[in-house]
């Protein structure tokens, strides 16, 4: 039943031809039936018109506003030459129905006049036959004549906007599906900012410093092995740090693997800061370091954007403030937020390097904190400080803004 099906649906107008055969052959014998009844037209007529009301029926769906007109014409050719309703009449319906559905707005609205006009005008043109006589006989026939004409046309219209309805609902489903594919190349672009974020994050400010710890560890090798022993210790100890952050990172891209005990570390958090203080102070740069406020447990991003953020900007100082440059850093613990201020007395940096990210592409340590800021809700200020250096203050509210 199921190919049965799939076969009627993928020909249509095989189906179509196939039952206007055989209104065809049951017009042709009600026609031999008749032929030798004086009232009758002649033979070649009826033929011309069960011809034609069976083409309309093949052809409904392919041209159905032509063949609305060609049943029109042959009912024409019917009151005018006195061809009797006959069984090839019922193309009638079935044209009203099919363009009702499928056709054309005005080829619907001349179906339903039609329909409503072809009971009345067969009445008139063969009332006397039938042995109707009185008015309200008259009245009640022809009602009940016109009664399948406006079902038809009515179960067309309705079936017209069922097709509508599932037209829109596909339409529907196939922007939703198209809206879903970009969200998903949205994120797919923010997850790779993300992780491009994180490893701008890591590798600049560790490989910095373990840079600035051997060549530190160079130039006092002969003189101060004790010092370069420090430096080479802070190396190894910043290069596995480095190894566990990218551990961490590159984890989350790892689908379906089996992490190692102890192979990732946790994402860095506000208690870290401190630590990274210490750090940068072992590399040789001079920071103060000051918590106002309560300090309390914070949300997971704003925490990792405060310690990016801090670790950015030593990073900067260490990288443009020059020899002698020296570096303060302030957490500040607000009711509604968590506000940084991390300022430096050195050279700072040229102002291309935090204009719009730089014409020679560089600036982007800057490009990540006000993207990582705006992703909570916060805002920055950076810039050079009036009497020299640079600084870079920050704004991270508790619960990011809609």
């Amino acid at each position: 039943m199921q190919r049965l099906y799939d076969f009627i649906r993928r020909h249509p107008t095989g189906v179509d031809t196939f039952w206007a055969v055989i209104l065809f052959g049951f017009s042709g014998l009600q026609i031999t039936a008749a032929a030798h009844d004086p009232k009758q037209a002649s033979w070649g007529i009826q033929v011309l018109v069960a011809l034609g009301m069976s083409t309309a029926v093949a052809l409904r769906r392919k041209v159905p506003e032509k063949m609305l007109l060609l049943v029109i014409a042959m009912g024409l050719v019917q009151l005018a030459l006195n061809v009797n309703p006959q069984v090839q009449d019922f193309a009638m319906l079935v044209i009203v129905y099919t363009v009702a559905s499928a056709g054309e707005r005005w080829a619907s609205r001349v179906a339903l006049i039609g329909g409503l006009c072809a009971a009345p005008l067969a009445h008139f043109r063969w009332m006397d036959t039938g042995g109707i006589n009185t008015a309200t006989e008259k009245v009640f026939f022809v009602i009940i004549m016109t009664v399948p004409f406006v079902l038809a046309w009515v179960l067309g219209d309705s079936m017209r906007t069922r097709k509508a309805y599932f037209a829109q609902l596909e339409e529907r489903a196939s922007r939703l599906e198209r809206e879903r594919e970009a969200q998903a190349k949205v994120a797919v672009a923010a997850e790779r900012a993300r992780i491009a974020r994180e490893l701008h994050d890591v590798v600049a400010h560790n490989v910095s410093v373990m840079v600035v710890q051997a060549d530190g560890a160079a130039y006092v090798m002969d003189t101060s092995p004790d010092q370069a022993k420090t430096a080479l210790e802070t190396i190894s100890m910043t290069g596995r740090q480095a190894l566990a952050e990218m551990r961490r990172l590159l984890g989350v891209l790892r689908t379906g693997e089996h992490q190692e005990a102890g192979e990732y570390v946790p994402q860095p958090d506000v208690q870290q800061i401190e630590d990274l203080v210490e750090t940068v102070r072992g590399a040789g740069l001079t920071v103060d370091f000051k918590i106002e406020g309560t300090p309390r447990p914070l949300p997971s991003g704003v925490e990792l954007t405060a310690y990016r953020i801090v670790q950015e900007a030593l990073t900067n100082t260490r990288k443009h403030g020059g020899p002698d440059a020296g570096a303060s850093v302030r957490l500040v613990y607000f009711d509604d937020g968590l506000g940084l201020l991390v300022e430096d007395d050195g050279r700072g940096a040229a102002h291309e390097m935090y204009e719009d990210g730089g014409a020679d592409g560089q600036g982007h340590g800057l490009i990540g904190m006000r993207e990582r800021i705006g992703m909570v809700g916060g805002t920055l200020d950076a810039g050079p400080r009036p009497g020299g250096g640079f600084r870079i203050s920050a704004l991270l509210p508790l619960k990011p803004a809609h």
